[in-house]
């Protein structure tokens, strides 16, 4: 049994029954799960209660961004709700994820409160549209800098700033992944990509996985690869 799972399984469902089906075929001993936006939207909390009852710890990925006040009420309610990690967009600035900080330490149950940083579906060229100039890692490595001294618990990243990051920031600061196929795997729509191998080797404490899993003919069988090509990796 995984006492800590680090892969994430993002629950990209339009409704909670596909969701819910998923996760039963999957392990909670093996991996955690994620909700998002659509999911979210469509099912609500009642979901996010449903996959603990499963046994599963949630990460509410929901990338929060508002005036500080907004969003810390927003992660005093993600708090309630029992979840283990929450995210927030670090370019809502130091005020916003001191706030949302300090809501969360309020809270009875205290969840990790992660940033996020660059989209992992955006290049260069993408992000000096929108008026940021650097690279995607200049910008990755300043909002997380931001993110840690706000008192943030880690922030997310493309696999391929890891690490820079790791050169950067604490070591307890977690680094949390998406953008990760195993090798042979489909792309799609993610540009800043690694294998899950090279991603906890660069120094990732936790990897989001969707397709490779959710679609998969076996979801369990594909997890657990997963879960046996990063321990074989880690004792390397």
């Amino acid at each position: 049994m995984t006492v800590d799972p680090k892969i994430i399984v993002a629950l990209d469902f339009p409704g909670a029954d596909a969701a819910l089906h998923l996760a039963k075929l999957l392990d909670p001993a093996q991996c955690r799960v994620k909700v998002g936006k659509e999911l979210f939207t469509r099912a609500g909390p009642v979901v996010v209660e449903q996959l603990q009852q499963l046994g599963f710890d949630v990460f509410l990925d929901l990338k929060y961004h508002d005036i500080p006040n907004t969003t810390a009420q927003a992660c005093r309610a993600a708090a309630e709700l029992g979840v283990w990690m929450v995210n927030v967009h670090a370019l809502g600035g130091r005020r916003m994820m001191e706030a949302a900080r300090e809501a969360i330490d309020k809270a009875t149950h205290r969840p990790l409160l992660i940033a996020v940083t660059i989209l992992t579906s955006l290049d260069a060229g993408e992000l000096h549209e929108v008026g940021l100039s650097g690279s995607p890692e200049d910008n990755v490595l300043r909002l997380a800098c931001l993110a840690e001294s706000a008192g943030l618990d880690g922030v997310v990243c493309s696999p391929q700033e890891v690490v820079a990051l790791r050169e950067t920031v604490d070591d307890g600061f977690r680094l949390v992944t998406p953008g990760v196929r195993p090798a042979g795997v489909v792309v799609g729509d993610q540009k800043r990509i690694t294998t899950p191998e090279d991603a906890i080797r660069f120094g990732s404490n936790y990897l989001v996985v969707g397709r490779p899993v959710t679609q998969a003919e076996n979801p369990l069988a594909a997890l657990t690869d997963i879960n046996v090509a990063i321990d074989i990796k880690q004792v390397r």
